[in-house]
């Protein structure tokens, strides 16, 4: 299903479990009316110039991120839902929004418990409307991806002369050492101190149909069979560990210098994002220093009707 006036659609990929949060982040009240992330997430989006909106959600936590969805959001939204049944990954995840959107239309990927503001949203859209041929990545400075002393996963992109993405090096558990001094990441791996100015990923991606392909022969490489796991589940045997990942499978293809290239486009912004239950009270301060500095609206949708979203029949 497609959007009117070709805007580009957006992902968001609402399925993860959230076990260091300790409950569902996507509905996480940060906003200064109590707002959850995934509406200020998509509402900075379509301000953006997005279109429809895909939520990928987990059976057990989806009935009440859908319940608050169409309770909620503006008529004005064109939301649709998709379901991943097992945790197979973030490229997984994705797939599971194909059948949502157009084989010819071009979406971006975002977590559900980001928000990567609206000036990033503006630049990945403004890229994936423009007609080019090339994937995107948005890469932030690493330091305003860190708000609080807990530890966090990052990826430092490796990006070449003319702006593409070359690498993508995961690096975790990565934390503040305090003001003007570089970020930390004790995961074992070279340079331990890591430069605030390093280009980052926070997993917010554009992507041409193209991939669909790339992401399709991924799965089929894993082994990982959803049917026949489904199956193995219900007869009372546990899952593999092993999951697809997006970073992973961009990162291989761009190593293979196959398939289209990945731009990399850099913000200024500042993500707010929530990894822990104690970020909470410095992201609710950050969002209204927002407010008040007029970065953003005091209420999301606020150009938008009051009525329920309108949610795309199945």
């Amino acid at each position: 299903r497609m959007t009117t006036g070709g805007a580009p659609s957006l992902v968001v990929l609402a399925a993860g479990m959230a076990r260091r949060y300790g409950g569902c982040k996507p509905l996480a009240p940060i906003g200064p009316n109590g707002e959850a992330v995934i509406d200020l997430l998509v509402s900075d989006a379509l301000t953006a110039g997005f279109g429809q909106v895909v939520l990928v959600l987990h059976p057990e936590t989806g009935p009440a991120i859908r319940y608050h969805v169409e309770r909620c959001w503006p008529g004005t939204v064109v939301v649709d839902f998709a379901e991943q049944r097992l945790p197979l990954g973030t490229v997984h995840a994705v797939l599971a929004a194909r059948h949502s959107l157009g084989p010819d239309h071009s979406f971006a990927v975002a977590n559900a418990d980001d928000v990567y503001g609206e000036a990033a949203m503006t630049l990945l859209a403004g890229h994936l409307a423009g007609g080019g041929h090339e994937h995107a990545l948005i890469s932030y400075e690493l330091q305003a991806t860190v708000a609080t002393n807990d530890p966090v996963t990052r990826g430092i992109c490796l990006v070449d002369e003319v702006g593409h993405l070359v690498g993508l090096t995961e690096r975790r558990h990565v934390v503040r050492q305090g003001p003007d001094r570089p970020l930390r990441s004790d995961d074992g791996l070279e340079p331990v101190e890591l430069d605030g100015t390093l280009p980052a990923s926070v997993n917010l991606w554009g992507f041409q149909p193209e991939i669909w392909d790339v992401f399709a022969e991924a799965m089929a490489a894993s082994g990982l069979d959803e049917n026949a796991l489904v199956a193995s589940v219900a007869a009372g045997e546990g899952l593999p560990k092993a999951e697809v990942l997006l970073p992973d499978v961009v990162a291989a293809m761009v190593g293979r210098g196959s398939g289209r290239p990945v731009r990399v486009l850099a913000t200024d912004a500042k993500l707010i994002g929530v990894t822990h239950a104690a970020d909470l009270p410095v992201v609710n301060a950050e969002l209204a220093r927002q407010v008040a500095w007029g970065v953003r609206p005091s209420r999301p949708w606020s150009d938008r009707s009051a009525r329920s979203a309108r949610v795309v029949p199945s």
